[in-house]
């Protein structure tokens, strides 16, 4: 798919804080969208990425809690659905997790990968019962290493020009 009709009427500086906002993107797409295609500084894409990639981490942080209670609250497959899911991760994976929560909170997000980052630290903090505030502290950490992890392979390894625009 040539998301470049999409973007040509974006300035880069939103396509970049947008792409960073999406669960597949976050930091791995918007940075090299930015440094590659955008032409765009080093330190303007960083700042646009790791804030871009922050709006969606504070909204499911604030906001999957009362949704889920009120869920529990106004449905019974909800409630057992949420109950099975708390009950049935922080039994398994508790003792380990308590143990390195903010370093494993941290790693998790700032490694690279698919499936790894912000979206994905913000759903375990919530599964796991971390305090928002205190998540959104380990989260942030890990999102700015991660933006520096791909930002550093960005300028060493080199970039895909994978979006065309114009």
């Amino acid at each position: 798919m040539n998301f470049s009709n999409f973007f040509e009427y974006l300035s880069p500086r939103i396509a970049t804080f947008f792409t960073a906002m999406t669960p597949v993107g976050e930091l791995r797409a918007s940075i090299p969208l930015a440094l590659g295609t955008y032409g765009m500084n080093i330190f303007e894409t960083y700042i646009i990425s790791v804030l871009g990639n922050l709006v969606p981490v504070i909204a499911i942080l604030w906001i999957l809690e009362p949704i889920s209670k009120f869920l529990m609250n106004r449905s019974s497959l909800a409630n057992r659905f949420f109950t099975w899911l708390f009950t049935r991760t922080r039994r398994k994976y508790s003792k380990r997790f308590k143990r390195y929560e903010s370093f494993a909170l941290i790693g998790f997000v700032a490694t690279p990968l698919p499936v790894t980052g912000g979206w994905t630290g913000a759903l375990i903090a919530f599964v796991f019962g971390i305090p928002p505030k205190k998540a959104l502290v380990h989260i942030f950490t890990g999102v700015l290493i991660a933006g520096l992890i791909v930002t550093i392979i960005c300028k060493t390894v080199g970039y895909v020009k994978f979006i065309t625009v114009g």
